[in-house]
């Protein structure tokens, strides 16, 4: 059996109508009553309530997927776009952006690593592109609402790839790692946004940044900037892709034509690929323990959604 139509037969509505809707290209029409279904589900209804509460949580921990970015990601990604708690979450980040066109999260840096010790309005480097790519997805106008961010961001690129960087409000904050460093949780969430724009996807900025990754991955055992090891736990097979993980990375570098073809990539995704069984599917390795109410949550059977994730990223670059 085709190993999408086995997802789509084990998947829940909603993760078939993430399917049907991005993959198949069915219309709204036909999908009318799956959505209904999707919409009836409490986890679902539960995400998207989390997303129109917007800033109610802190941003303390970037690996959180309670975090409303990542849920507000999450929903748009399986095609949840008309909701009006959508439409309510894209509303109030957009109240919340600095003289640079960069939007911002509500976060507390206490005072011993440099901030404020106060609840503040401000950004960092590993969630302020989700941000930008969120109100992307979500079809805001990109030349008025989302450009100058982008921008911006891009501007604070170095040689292979981004440095840890925050926005004034946040003092002298910065990761545990050299200074001089580049960061690679906010350089693969600085490619995640640039895969979204065309006119920074086949950038050299882009690429430089990819190739910067590979280069991590080939030098695993020694370069290790700001404490991010692409060691065992990092090749276990995970989901949802909302930190620095194989699956993350390699779905990331998987929409850039120009490496897909490096020999470093090509290790990293046959790696994924070795780890499927007979039916094509996979089983996760490593699992968010507040996800346990989803199939990605557990580590005893094939997870249908890790199975997508993987399945859309290995497809791309065939």
């Amino acid at each position: 059996m085709d190993t999408l139509q086995l997802i789509l037969e084990q998947g829940d509505a909603w993760l078939c109508h993430a399917i049907r809707k991005t993959v198949l290209k069915e219309s709204e029409e036909d999908l009318t009553d799956l959505r209904s279904e999707v919409l009836s589900d409490t986890r679902i209804k539960a995400y998207l309530a989390d997303v129109a509460d917007y800033h109610s949580m802190i941003v303390s921990n970037h690996k959180n997927p309670d975090l409303p970015i990542h849920k507000l990601l999450f929903l748009l990604d399986i095609g949840l776009r008309e909701e009006p708690e959508i439409a309510v979450a894209t509303r109030k980040i957009m109240e919340h952006k600095d003289e640079n066109g960069v939007y911002q999260s509500l976060t507390n840096i206490p005072k011993h690593f440099g901030g404020s010790g106060e609840d503040v309005f401000g950004w960092c480097l590993c969630d302020a592109p989700l941000l930008l790519l969120a109100l992307l997805k979500a079809g805001i106008d990109y030349e008025r609402h989302i450009k100058p961010g982008v921008d911006y961001l891009v501007g604070l690129h170095k040689d292979t790839g981004f440095p840890c960087s925050v926005s004034r409000e946040f003092g002298k904050f910065r990761g545990p790692g050299r200074k001089d460093d580049c960061c690679p949780n906010a350089s693969l969430k600085m490619l995640q946004l640039l895969a979204a724009i065309p006119e920074y996807k086949e950038s050299e900025v882009a690429e430089n940044t990819a190739l910067g990754m590979l280069s991590l991955w080939e030098n695993s055992r020694e370069l290790h900037p700001y404490m991010y090891y692409m060691g065992t736990d990092f090749r276990k097979l995970k989901a949802p892709t909302i930190w620095y993980d194989l699956v993350s990375v390699v779905d990331t570098l998987s929409h850039f034509r120009g490496i897909t073809a490096d020999p470093r990539f090509i290790e990293m995704a046959e790696m994924i690929e070795s780890k499927r069984d007979v039916d094509g599917l996979y089983t996760p390795e490593s699992v968010y323990q507040k996800c346990k109410e989803w199939d990605f949550g557990q580590k005893k059977k094939p997870s249908p959604y890790l199975s997508y994730i993987c399945y859309q990223l290995l497809t791309r670059i065939l």
